[in-house]
């Protein structure tokens, strides 16, 4: 299986996983620091699941504890991520002060289907690329600012008080900018 591996990974990638994991070594968090810099090196900001299946066989950490953790904590991705991630707190204070017609409404200024933003109900994560793959857009259950909602975060950059008029200007700003946020 390890061999098999490989020859899925091209060498680059198999370098930096090679890197992450001699850096970290057999620390404690060692398998979060591995897969921090595994997914920040990588392109589109995720973690592919041929990648978790070589962290596994170098490591000896079990596939299932890798891919555990990898589902466990929110900042990491399994799926790629666009160019740009907008990210829509569905907290209490941020919902009571219309985060959810924000992120209606800018699910359909992106294109993303109704049936897509739909399919997952509201204390439910959300994460949906475009197709053409400049923006994620994302929910989580609370920001902790909830004297700022609603609050929306862009490229990691939060925004206080968002109304659907902010939102527009900011995606559009990304969308003339060549859509690179990261």
């Amino acid at each position: 299986m390890k061999g098999a591996v490989k020859e899925v990974l091209d060498a680059h990638e198999r370098l930096l996983i090679d890197q992450a994991i001699a850096k970290h070594g057999n620390r404690p968090g060692a398998l979060l620091g591995i897969l921090e810099a595994v997914q920040s090196a990588n392109a589109h900001k995720y973690l592919s699941m041929v990648s978790l299946r070589y962290i596994a066989d170098e490591t000896g950490v079990p596939p299932a504890r890798i891919y555990s953790a990898a589902t466990f904590y929110a900042l990491f991705n399994l799926d790629p991520q666009g160019d740009n991630v907008v990210c829509v707190c569905r907290g209490t204070a941020c919902h009571t002060r219309g985060s959810r017609d924000l992120l209606e409404k800018l699910c359909l200024d992106l294109g993303l289907s109704e049936h897509e933003a739909g399919e997952t109900g509201e204390a439910d994560k959300l994460a949906l690329t475009t197709p053409d793959h400049k923006f994620t857009v994302r929910t989580v259950a609370c920001f902790g600012q909830c004297a700022l909602a609603p609050v929306v975060e862009v490229n990691h950059h939060i925004l206080s008080h968002v109304n659907e008029r902010t939102l527009q200007r900011e995606v559009k700003a990304l969308t003339k900018n060549g859509g690179g946020g990261k």
